[in-house]
């Protein structure tokens, strides 16, 4: 995974993907590393507005965008109203319960994956989605 660094390098693995580490950034950043469960631009703003009183929601926005940008996060689309966000950018898929609404990693092995039709085509993005029941909702 690339997010491997220690917390406290926050600063230097912004600065060696080209974002000027501000103390918002790497504060939506840590939030980002630390929070595996795929939050909401409103999540990080609601659960980092006490501790930053400057911080606004277009900040996070911005901030993600930019991260975005310099691939240090990946943008999940799984739902339909609301993106959601992930630091962990190695090739892995996501599962939505539509229960409980968690969003859950999936390893994929994507060299076992070979879509037709597209061996000319230079793939730069690909997105992996499952929509179901987790486990645990499946047991009650």
């Amino acid at each position: 995974m690339n997010m491997k660094h220690p917390i406290d390098t926050t600063e230097g693995y912004l600065k060696k993907h080209g974002i000027k580490p501000s103390y918002q950034r790497i504060r939506i950043y840590d939030y980002l590393a630390t929070h595996k469960n795929h939050p909401s631009v409103d999540h990080i703003y609601q659960d980092l507005r006490h501790d930053i009183p400057t911080l606004s929601k277009t900040t996070v926005y911005n901030t993600l965008k930019l991260f975005q940008v310099k691939g240090v996060l990946q943008v999940i689309v799984i739902e339909e109203n609301e993106n959601r966000y992930d630091a962990d950018t190695d090739v892995h898929g996501h599962f939505r319960c539509e229960k409980c609404q968690k969003i859950y990693d999936v390893p994929v092995n994507i060299s076992q994956l070979h879509p037709n039709g597209l061996e000319d085509f230079l793939i730069k993005e690909n997105h992996i989605y499952f929509k179901g029941l987790c486990a645990m909702c499946r047991k009650k």
